[in-house]
């Protein structure tokens, strides 16, 4: 797909929504409390991320964007750290409005060796202050004019009305500006006036009263929005099967999904509607912003929890016969990140490490048989002077990017992280994986960093490799041969 993604630096969205804070507890559980059949949980770390119109902001600042921010908030510590959050990425704040007596919806998620044992909801759905309202409006009315694109989060906690639609989109055609809206809720009229609405197909049978079985009923269902609402353009997300636009006027358009392995889909719709925005921004049709927002959200659903995509992952995602490795190749930051979602779902991680410098059947063997010990596979490489350093010169055969390129094209492998040797132990404190493995030709004492690994819980699995193979008898072989390779 012809498209520069490296323009969206140069976009400036204004998004207008329901701000939230994820929160996550981490702990163990070492007893039952005496004073009710519940576990215990001593907690021993604490984190939280932007969530709702939130997660749509950290999506398009991902990708470079400029964005200006309008909501309300509590004047309570969720409402500080959120704008601490977001004035470290760079967000205009001064439309996000910090209300007495109304809480910032917080979720808070409490997750135990691994496992999500609870989740507490504050919030409330109350209509918004008249006070707060005049606020909004006024940024609104004074902001508008430097976005070029106007994104309207809706997750139903009080902002989002008829009214403030109708004088958002009032401003917004005076400075001739596009209004993208992600809706919520039975009641689509409230949206009427915005230039496009991208309800999921759950949502779409709900707003529209027709039980979306099939292409037909959903053909129908598309039609009936736009019928009903004065809404031009409604694009329905399909998850697996892709999304449908449709335009006033024309034929609906469908989009096929890529396949990929699903890990979770929350927060697919906010990367949805942020890459639609940005594609809008420079002035992409909304056929080809839809088919580049799909691709992303394919991309993020291939994550866990509230996740983002990065520039070079897309970029990779729409180039033609493009590479797996550039989007399974993470940074320890990248990974961390991951895993702090993944662990919060209860998955389990299993990691293995190796040069891997010339790939054979016995390393086939190890990832095929380390993936089934758990949920998600982590491959850890040396990077190409520790190979050098523990197998001497002229190794690798194989650099680096080279080796992660093969490796990202096997099934088995979900992510691949390039380390120094002397850092694998640091690796292993961050990442934490529930099993470590090995091949069988080791003893578990003899696993550098089983001590770390079980010290916290986790375990050794030796992997029974039959084959009496190694690479660098492979390589040793070659060497001592006539034939040129």
């Amino acid at each position: 797909m012809d498209i520069d993604i490296s323009k969206f630096k140069d976009c400036k969205i204004f998004v207008i929504g329901d701000l939230m804070i994820d929160e996550y507890l981490w702990g163990d559980v070492d007893r039952i409390s005496p004073e009710a059949p519940v576990p215990v949980i001593a907690v021993n770390k604490e984190d939280s991320t932007l969530g709702g119109s939130g997660n749509v902001i950290n999506n398009l600042v991902a990708l470079g964007a400029k964005v200006f921010a309008a909501g309300v908030i509590g004047a309570d510590r969720s409402g500080n750290v959120l704008i601490k959050k977001f004035a470290a990425l760079g967000v205009d704040v001064q439309g996000i409005i910090q209300e007495p007596g109304r809480p910032t919806t917080r979720k808070t998620r409490i997750i135990a060796g691994n496992q999500h044992v609870l989740r507490i909801d504050r919030e409330t759905i109350k209509t918004i202050s008249n006070d707060t309202f005049d606020k909004i409006i006024h940024f609104i009315e004074n902001k508008i004019q430097e976005a070029d694109v106007v994104i309207i989060s809706d997750y139903g906690k009080g902002l989002i009305s008829k009214k403030l639609i109708s004088k958002i989109v009032k401003t917004a055609k005076k400075y001739g500006r596009v209004t993208i809206t992600d809706p919520k809720g039975l009641d689509y009229s409230k949206y009427f006036g915005v230039t496009l609405i991208t309800p999921n197909m759950k949502e779409a049978a709900l707003a529209s009263g027709i039980e979306i079985k099939n292409n037909s009923s959903l053909l129908k269902a598309g039609e009936k929005i736009i019928e009903s609402t004065g809404v031009a353009n409604v694009l329905i997300t399909c998850g697996k099967d892709g999304m449908v636009l449709f335009e006033k006027g024309k034929r609906p358009y469908k989009i096929k999904a890529k396949a990929r392995q699903v890990f979770d889909v929350s927060g697919a719709g906010d990367t949805v509607v942020a890459i639609l925005g940005l594609c809008t921004a420079f002035g992409t049709p909304f056929k080809v912003g839809a088919s580049i927002a799909n691709t992303a959200a394919g991309i993020v659903v291939g994550k866990i929890g509230t996740a983002t995509v990065s520039e070079e992952e897309l970029s990779a995602a729409l180039t033609v016969c493009a590479d797996d490795y550039r989007i399974k190749q993470k940074s320890l930051p990248e990974l961390s990140s991951l895993l702090l979602d993944l662990k919060e779902k209860g998955k389990k991680i299993v990691l293995t490490n190796g040069c891997f410098d010339l790939l054979h059947a016995g390393h086939i063997k190890l990832f095929s048989a380390s993936k089934k010990e758990g949920d998600i596979l982590i491959v850890a490489i040396d990077d190409d002077d520790s190979v050098k350093k523990l197998k001497g010169n002229g190794r690798p055969v194989i650099k680096a990017k080279e080796r992660v390129r093969i490796l990202s094209a096997l099934d088995s492998v979900d992510y691949v992280i390039v380390f120094p040797a002397n850092k694998l132990g640091n690796l292993l404190e961050a990442v934490r994986p529930d099993v470590l493995t090995k091949g069988s030709n080791y003893s578990s004492e003899e696993v550098f960093g089983h001590d770390i690994v079980e010290k916290y819980g986790g375990r050794i699995a030796l992997i029974q490799i039959r084959e009496n193979i190694s690479a660098t008898s492979i390589i040793d072989s070659i060497r001592k041969s006539d034939s040129v390779y």
